[in-house]
């Protein structure tokens, strides 16, 4: 890939404007065909038996009897999968293959023990319930500081801490263990005028996506096999799929249907392995499709933590130190995000002395997964907490605290890189100028400030785009379509081969079509598959003028791109008539055949992205309810290129900020069983619940994107629980700790706060 990362600021023709999706018309009239649309002749269709407990040894199972039950066609446990011993020395995959099926123990309410394929869903249910399985049941623990504890029931034998000096050789539950900072903490802190020091703490949310985990795997006769299902990655369920079943990756192709909703949740395998096992024990296609109450038990939501944060800062509100201690549970499985927890809590401000230490560790729930800036939002909801008490402290408006402490370009990260060009200050100057933020509260009424950060993601990335014989483009990517993505790929192809935006179809192309691509998340795919898109058009644009150069016998270098036509320049200008993408495609034929751009590369210069959110919320004193009345977002897109989507991500951001800082949790009863897996009990907002979402789109470029691209994705969902919280506690005077803050929890904060005026601010 080329070097050349001159970033276009202006002169856009087809980028940043409204254009309409390509996959719009199809979704709307229910055509577009999701994971459990697919058929093939002779399907079968597979359940899976699940344990009732939340942490128990397997004894014994026994299949026979679902195996002699008529229409039963294939039963599959964890001793049907190979011991593979890449896998098993590969500790992310070895933990992935335990958790399609358990081995040896159960470890969380949901987790897979054996499954079925038959002729029918109804058979298939009988099946499973002739399956015996006879469990020894294990103590449990789904706190994620009791599971710290010295007397806590161990998951793992095997699980040492990773990352800590002197850490004893026994079996813990505490995984692994991250610390970030510079400076002196302890010094910063005898220079402050004020110290707060709080303790949070966040339930676990699920990402609550409208469609469940499906797929349709067949394993041929030839050993070749093939997925068709809803993920974010499909080369990723490749990948994973051919080394959990013992195939060579190349003889399994992989097809990643619309997603009906992933948010992270689908970037990693729960389903798929299993059916292709089933498949090609069968041999036949197998479908798999997962109940809600499957979707909740068995896949992961994000991970709970508990947080304590501690900053200082002078009189006049500057912050001398701060610091973080995180601990978060990634379910029964190492891999908590609380490593980006720890990289994101501090990273929208400028600090000489600050550390971040985060814990990663594991507990009898489902393996977590990852859900929009993985980590981040809870950190921000404790850190941006704090800020506030701060700026009360030091009697400031909370942005002009927050601007007088803004990180910048050229400023180092509290997690270790200098911030080259970023936008934070942009979006805190955008709240603080917009008209909500002026408009007067009444009684019980508050009004909230958090900023938020993520880090943002390239990854590896491989497009090809052809030039059909009538001029207009086929471009193929394989990044996921989640949220427009390709809309945004017409639009760079358009843009830089200077042709109409409707000339260009987009499409996901699958594994065996395309090099490798990294899932779709960390809010790459524009940023990547874009920069990839720009490459590939500009290599093509090479051919094009090449092709006309051969035509008119003149050199390569005395033909220029312009207005979607070959022009020859120079002493040659005006020659010649220009040719255009159409004639030169129609002419192919006689100048070399088919005309093609391609790119691949692992894409880097993904600038971070900023936001500030502002929130109005009203709380109701008799029964503890909130009610968000307005809400604000102003977030750095670097480019906006197609606006009415990014705007889309920041409400959707903000719209599940706010179900996950006032509802959304699991509930877990005394034998750690999930007592609320399905959308009655387990409350997601709906429109009813949601007040009108203003956005500003802030343009800083990227310097590391040829159009000054950032991710968006990501960064909406961090700052909503602390502007939430934040505008609570000025609506009430008392600081909410623990989310989510559902109605007879904070009523029993309102109960309990001092009586005194001014109480928050002296606290």
């Amino acid at each position: 890939m080329s070097d050349d990362r001159t970033v276009k600021t202006e002169g856009f023709t087809v980028v940043g404007e409204h254009n309409l999706r390509p996959d719009g018309v199809d979704k709307v009239t229910g055509r577009a065909k999701f994971g459990a649309d697919m058929m093939a002749p002779g399907m079968l269709h597979a359940k899976i038996l699940r344990s009732p407990h939340a942490h128990a040894r397997i004894k014994r199972i026994d299949t026979s009897k679902a195996e002699a039950l008529e229409g039963v066609k294939a039963v599959v446990t964890s001793a049907d999968f190979p011991d593979n011993e890449n896998v098993l020395a590969d500790e992310e995959l070895r933990n992935v293959r335990y958790n399609i099926m358990a081995r040896e123990k159960v470890l969380y309410d949901g987790h897979s023990v054996a499954a079925v394929a038959a002729t029918d869903v109804r058979i298939a249910r009988r099946a499973l319930k002739l399956i015996e399985v006879e469990y020894e049941v294990l103590p449990h623990v789904v706190d994620v500081e009791l599971a710290m504890a010295a007397d806590a029931p161990i998951l793992h034998d095997h699980i040492r801490t990773d990352g800590l000096e002197g850490a004893e050789d026994k079996p813990t539950n505490i995984a692994g263990h991250f610390e970030f900072g510079h400076g002196d903490v302890e010094d910063g802190f005898a220079k402050a005028d004020y110290v707060v020091e709080r303790d949070f703490t966040t339930g676990a949310a699920h990402q609550g996506y409208i469609e469940p985990h499906a797929c349709l795997a067949n394993i041929s006769g030839d050993g070749s096999g093939e997925i068709w299902c809803c993920t974010q990655g499909h080369f990723m369920v490749r990948d994973v799929c051919a080394q959990l079943t013992g195939m060579d990756v190349s003889k399994l192709r992989v097809t990643a249907s619309e997603i009906g909703g992933g948010f992270g949740g689908k970037t990693t395998v729960f389903i798929e392995p299993v059916a292709l096992m089933l498949s090609r024990k069968a041999g036949r296609p197998v479908k798999l499709v997962m109940t809600r109450d499957e979707v909740f038990k068995a896949t992961g939501p994000t991970a709970s933590a508990a947080i304590r944060v501690k900053m200082g800062c002078t009189a006049d509100g500057r912050i001398t130190a701060a610091e973080a201690e995180l601990k978060y549970q990634g379910g029964a499985y190492p891999g908590s995000p609380v490593q980006m927890g720890a990289m994101t809590a501090f990273a929208c401000y400028k600090l000489d002395n600050v550390k971040a230490s985060g814990w990663d560790v594991v507990t009898n729930r489902p393996k977590q997964a990852a859900y929009r800036a993985p980590g981040a939002p809870m950190a921000a909801f404790a850190v941006e907490g704090v800020v506030d008490d701060l700026a009360n402290r030091c009697g400031m408006d909370p942005v002009d605290f927050r601007l007088k402490n803004a990180a910048k370009g050229g400023d180092r990260s509290a997690y270790g890189p200098v911030f080259k060009d970023i936008g934070l200050i942009e979006t805190l100057e955008a709240v603080k100028a917009h008209d909500n933020y002026a408009v007067p509260l009444g009684p019980n009424q508050g009004r909230g400030v958090s900023s938020g950060f993520w880090f943002n993601f390239g990854g590896q990335t491989a497009v090809s785009l052809n030039v059909n014989i009538d001029g207009t483009v086929a471009l193929s990517v394989g990044t996921p379509d989640i949220g427009g993505s390709r809309a945004s790929m017409c639009a760079m192809a358009a843009e830089e081969l200077e042709i109409p935006y409707a000339n260009v179809q987009t499409v996901i192309a699958d594994t065996a079509t395309l090099g490798y691509n990294d899932v779709t998340d960390g809010s790459r795919a524009t940023f990547a598959s874009g920069l990839a898109t720009i490459e590939a058009a500009r290599n093509a644009k090479n051919v094009l003028c090449r092709r006309a150069a051969a035509a008119w016998g003149i050199p390569e270098d005395a033909v220029t791109w312009k207005q979607g036509a070959a022009h020859p320049a120079g002493p040659n200008a005006g020659e010649f008539e220009p040719m255009s993408i159409r004639e030169l495609a129609q002419n192919a034929a006689a100048t070399g055949g088919p005309i093609a751009g391609h790119a691949e590369c692992s894409a880097d210069g993904a600038g971070p992205s900023f936001a500030t959110h502002v929130v109005d919320a009203e709380v109701d004193p008799g029964t503890g309810r909130i009610t968000v009345l307005r809400y604000l977002i102003a977030q750095d897109a670097g480019k906006a290129v197609s606006p009415s989507y990014v705007e889309g991500q920041m409400q959707g951001g903000a719209a599940q900020g706010i179900g996950w800082a006032i509802n959304e949790e699991y509930i877990y009863n005394d034998k750690g069983l999930l007592e609320n897996a399905g959308f009655l009990d387990y409350r997601v907002p709906v429109a009813s619940d949601l007040p009108k979402i203003d956005t500003v789109i802030v343009e800083v470029p990227n310097p590391g994107h040829p159009y000054g691209v950032r991710g968006v994705g990501e960064t909406s969902i961090v700052p909503p629980l602390g502007a939430i919280a934040n505008a609570v506690a000025a609506a009430v005077g008392v600081r909410p700790q623990e989310l989510p803050m559902s109605p007879p929890r904070l009523l029993a904060l309102l109960n309990s706060r001092p009586t005194e005026p001014g109480a928050l601010a002296a606290e």
